[in-house]
């Protein structure tokens, strides 16, 4: 895992600003920083994070022998030991046992041809002086982010956006566009950031420039078809036993995120089935009197009687979070406002002194219909005409917070309907528009809205914190369940096979024959702060409304009209808008320390 920065391009002071962008990314790689001037007008720069073959050869920026093709990448190759036997007998001879090594010869004999058999989760800049050109690659699941930023013909790509706020971007302002789907959805589009003129690479796209800064191509590709048959409980855990191999073969410590849910739960039970070597494992608890409702560590403590961790606690309560707050804020390359962030990130730090390596249970909802809202949505589809009235009859007033919102994103369409349900709250209908932009077409409704939430919300939130909140303490995230082959199956189902196993039935199955049926059974509790609770206290609110009732102030002429209601008078919040308070109040922090 590491930084990367590149420039491209006949921008004047090119070596003096790799460097600085170079340091500015150094905490996603705090073993070892170097840049390269590539050619006249090409500089990559690279900081690394050893986790496979910890000698320096292969320390980034990484040439080849001939000196004329050179790699800076951020990621992990999964399935680079196929590769490197390919090459081997092609002739090729290895000097390290670093996956870097076989992605920089492989994409010199095979260049951008050789990309769609990559299996794994990457950011990559690839230089060859023999063609004359560059390669940017970002992986089809979108774990690992790449900004850019195109100026006078002369581009910059960044793993963090803020890293391009250096050298001719310093002048850029707040890209007040992404207030819209901030509020609504809690992130930025997918394309876009937070700053004026600073985009995102999409996943599974890539640009081929010439050494001069001239763009020749836009390219895509995205998980080829699913081979392998039948498509059944069975496979899904073979996949899933081989994707949990491969994302534990490190040099380094690896441990995980465990909540006492199905998704991590299985994960760690198919390892020690495999190994029988306990790991460290870190699971958020708060304060007892929350215990009845967010109960991780109990599940946790049943689950090692089974299968044994080197179980830690993060311990987490109003008072942490406050004094924590700003050296989190700090290290926050994009606003997220999904309290998720910030117990990934705090979970990170107290595991940064044990592990290097800490796998999540990521993807495995949106992959196989976890959420509440694909069951909803479900049951939706099977009469649209019977919800619409219910919808009309006005019942949602008395109806409890989760059943209400559900019933109040019916729309006169399917697409708009799921939209709805994954927003914090409804999308007015002049702003819904935008975000149908995104909406997935072309598959059965089911599928859309699993691809929704896999290419909009899993992307660019959960795998943003997660990214973010490991490489600020200088550990590589994973996610097991966004394996090549697993995104493949998932995406290859028929409507009819994706309907039989929402509600994440293979998860829950493989889970109950290992004799955790009471994981499986838990009811679904997302992975958050307690804010509805602490709405209810006085040394909350008077800590989160007063910033974002600074931020009204100053940008509130630029929100929607919903966004700025609420943030001029934010302790008027009602019923689920708790999520909506702090969403607010992560932008509202954010804002201030940009100090634009």
């Amino acid at each position: 895992m590491c930084g990367i920065n590149i420039i491209i391009g006949d921008y004047p002071d090119s070596e003096v600003l790799i460097q600085e962008m170079m340091k500015s990314t150094v905490h996603r790689g705090p073993d070892f920083s170097a840049f390269s001037i590539v050619s006249e007008q090409v500089f990559f720069a690279g900081n690394r994070l050893k986790i496979l073959d910890l000698t320096d050869a292969s320390n980034q920026p990484l040439w080849n022998k001939e000196k004329d093709a050179v790699l800076a990448w951020n990621g992990a190759i999964y399935n680079y030991q196929d590769l490197r036997n390919e090459l081997l007998d092609m002739g090729y001879i290895f000097q390290t046992n670093s996956d870097s090594e076989v992605l920089l010869y492989w994409l010199r004999a095979f260049g951008k041809e050789g990309i769609k058999k990559l299996k794994g989760m990457f950011a990559i800049a690839f230089a060859d002086l023999r063609k004359k050109e560059t390669l940017i690659l970002r992986d089809p699941s979108g774990e690992k982010p790449i900004y850019f930023s195109n100026i006078n013909n002369s581009w910059f790509f960044s793993s963090e956006a803020r890293s391009l706020k250096l050298g001719p971007n310093k002048s850029l302002g707040i890209n007040t566009d992404q207030f819209i789907p901030y509020f609504y959805q809690r992130h930025s589009y997918p394309n876009a950031s937070f700053f004026e003129g600073i985009k995102q690479l999409l996943p599974g796209k890539g640009m081929r420039i010439d050494l001069q800064g001239n763009l020749l191509e836009d390219f895509s590709w995205t998980h080829p078809p699913f081979q392998k048959l039948p498509k059944n409980q069975h496979t899904f855990e073979e996949l899933l036993k081989d994707a949990v191999l491969k994302n534990f073969h490190t040099e380094r410590r690896v441990g995980t995120i465990l909540s006492g849910g199905a998704d991590s739960s299985l994960i760690y039970a198919l390892w020690y089935e495999e190994t029988g070597e306990p790991i460290p494992s870190y699971t958020v608890s708060f304060d007892k009197s929350r215990q009845s409702k967010y109960s991780d560590p109990s599940f946790t403590k049943k689950l090692g009687n089974k299968y044994p961790t080197l179980a830690h606690e993060v311990v987490v309560d109003l008072d942490k979070v406050k004094k924590n707050w700003k050296a989190y804020i700090e290290t926050l390359d994009q606003p997220v406002g999904d309290s998720a962030s910030f117990l990934t990130w705090i979970t990170a730090k107290e595991a940064a002194s044990n592990v290097q390596v800490l796998l999540s249970g990521a993807g495995a909802d949106e992959l196989f219909g976890g959420y509440n809202r694909h069951l909803a949505y479900q049951r939706y589809l099977q009469n649209t005409g019977f919800w619409g009235l219910l919808k009309k009859s006005g019942i949602s007033k008395i109806l409890p917070d989760s059943p209400k919102k559900m019933i109040e994103s019916i729309e006169k369409d399917p697409s708009s309907t799921f939209i709805q349900m994954s927003a914090l709250q409804n999308i007015p209908e002049s702003l819904l528009q935008e975000f149908h932009n995104w909406y997935p077409k072309g598959n059965s409704l089911i599928k859309n809205a699993l691809e929704w939430d896999r290419s909009f919300y899993l992307i660019n939130d959960i795998l943003k914190i997660h990214d973010n909140a490991c490489m600020a303490h200088g550990i590589e995230g994973r996610a097991p369940y966004l394996d090549f082959d697993l995104i493949s199956l998932s995406q290859s189902l028929s409507e009819q096979e994706n309907s039989s196993i929402l509600g994440k039935t293979w998860i829950k199955e493989a889970l109950k024959k290992r004799g955790l049926g009471f994981i499986a059974k838990r009811k679904k509790l997302g992975f958050g702060l307690p804010l509805k609770e602490w709405m209810s206290q006085e040394a909350y609110l008077s800590w989160v409304c007063p910033p974002i009732e600074k931020m009204s102030s100053q940008w509130g002429h630029l929100f929607p009209q919903e966004m700025r209601t609420l943030s001029q008078r934010p302790r008027n919040a009602k019923g689920r808008q708790y999520l909506q308070i702090w969403n607010l109040f992560v932008l509202a922090s954010w804002l201030e320390i940009q100090r634009i």
